[in-house]
């Protein structure tokens, strides 16, 4: 009891803050945040990431295969169609396992290289770029936007500001339609919404995405990505010394001040200057409105932003760039990052794991459902000519998208009377339900309770055989 506990310092480091001036023309303590506009690799890889899945998310819905709509999150019918794939309530744990394996796949990329879904292919990013996209376009750079908002109403601001919301709601009542169309036939849902013949459900729900797209990616902004996102709060769970992340160095930045160009890269600790100029085009480029240099913080998105604005400034002053960079807090402590470690073969081996299951699932996956009902207000009758009868229900479901012949046999019964359809003719998708009966001579039960199957099989056109067998029990006495 006499060895003590290690005692971590964690008094606070001195915290950098920008200028009041430069604080209150870019970043103010509202909800507005001016991104001023930014090139270079991160921010070109960036966009075209975004348009690829953007691209993806507003075509796949109008897919077709097979005469239909290819992807159709149907929940009234309580149908999920992927092309081939039809999933029903029955096929749960395949939305289970894609659930689980999205979760770690998720894990496994913030532990090797933090925020990166937040930065670069979360929704909320990718549409709020949009919008500051079109804000440029319409009323020009940060700068431009920061003296029009200063400047009292007049008709170009008027003109510049209505134009700009209009563009607005048009992107977000565009996404909203697409967006509901994977849960309805989008090719009936745009044109009965703009004929005004959508139902209530349609249209109550294309409203509201449009409203929430509108909001979050114009008006709310970073308030999501601080504020609202549970992503934030957690991921620090999943952070260690050599997670990568977007991360300043300050060895070699500070000591941080405005210097001449003309200056040698040499003489600079001689001067006790570090390569930070103390521009702030790093906090004027974040999307969040935070400056990196204060260290990691939970506001990051890891978008790389800072990243290009810093790289551009120390190539025009001539200093090696990677003073904002990807790279680990090891790393940055002067040590090495350590790729495989415990944690990260454990999200990788725990993914590889799902993925394989979800697989195996989807391939042994039998496109054939059946179910059985006992005829519960009366277990067994006398037939009256020597033989006790038992009354089911059978349910049989086509979980193919094409239509199906199926036949029905009894399995594991001898001397028995099957009284009912030997055939049923199912479209893809239906479900049938049809009562049939099993008799059977009081001589030949050995038990009051009896165990058997029914048997359902048909042939699909490629020649498989599909089957089910459910078992059920016959009841007498």
């Amino acid at each position: 009891m006499s060895e003590q506990i290690p005692v971590k310092d964690v008094t606070p480091v001195k915290v950098h803050k920008p200028s009041p001036k430069d604080q209150t023309k870019h970043h103010s303590s509202g909800t507005s945040i001016y991104v001023r506009a930014v090139k270079g690799p991160f921010e070109t890889f960036r966009r075209f990431f975004g348009l690829f899945f953007l691209a993806l998310f507003a075509v796949i819905p109008w897919l077709q295969y097979d005469g239909r709509q290819a992807v159709l999150l149907d929940i009234a019918e309580q149908r999920f169609t992927f092309f081939s794939l039809t999933l029903w309530p029955q096929d749960l744990t395949l939305l289970a396992y894609i659930f689980i394996v999205s979760a770690f796949a998720l894990f496994f990329v913030t532990a090797f290289a933090g925020r990166v879904w937040c930065g670069f292919m979360c929704p909320q990013t990718t549409w709020t770029y949009i919008y500051i996209w079109l804000e440029e376009k319409i009323e020009g750079s940060a700068n431009k936007r920061i003296k029009l908002d200063e400047r009292p109403m007049d008709l170009d601001k008027f003109w510049r500001k209505s134009l700009k919301h209009f563009c607005w709601i048009a992107v977000a009542l565009l996404t909203s339609l697409t967006f509901v169309g994977y849960f309805t036939p989008i090719g009936e849902l745009f044109i009965d919404f703009f004929i005004f013949n959508a139902g209530f459900w349609a249209v109550f729900s294309v409203l509201f995405f449009t409203f929430c797209t509108y909001g979050n990616a114009g008006w709310m902004r970073q308030i999501m990505c601080t504020h609202i996102c549970p992503y934030a709060r957690f991921q620090s769970a999943m952070f260690d010394k050599d997670t990568f992340t977007v991360a300043y160095d300050p060895n070699r930045g500070d000591r941080r001040g405005p210097r001449s160009r003309k200056i040698p890269y040499e003489e600079l600790p001689s001067k006790g200057l570090g390569d930070c100029i103390d521009c702030n085009l790093c906090v004027q480029v974040c999307p969040t409105g935070i400056d990196i240099r204060n260290g990691l913080q939970y506001e990051c998105i890891n978008c790389g932003a800072c990243v290009d604005a810093c790289n551009g400034v120390m190539e025009k002053m001539n200093y090696p760039k990677g003073l904002i960079r990807f790279t680990s807090e090891e790393q940055l402590s002067g040590g090495e990052t350590h790729i495989f470690r415990p944690k990260l073969i454990g999200y990788f081996f725990v993914l590889v794991v799902m993925m394989g299951l979800l697989i195996a699932n989807i391939t042994m996956r039998v496109p054939l459902e059946v179910d059985i009902i006992r005829d519960r207000n009366t277990l067994f009758r006398d037939t009256g000519d020597g033989w006790i009868e038992n009354v089911y229900t059978l349910k049989v479901l086509n979980k193919s998208q094409s239509p199906q012949t199926y036949s029905i046999s009894v399995q594991d019964l001898e001397d028995y009377k099957y009284i009912g359809t030997e055939e049923l003719n199912i479209a893809g998708g239906e479900v049938r339900s049809v009562p049939v009966s099993v008799a059977i001579k009081p001589d030949s039960l050995q038990e009051s309770v009896t165990e058997f199957s029914f048997h359902v099989e048909t042939t699909t056109v490629n020649g498989d055989v599909v089957e089910a067998n459910e078992p059920t029990k016959f009841i007498y006495r």
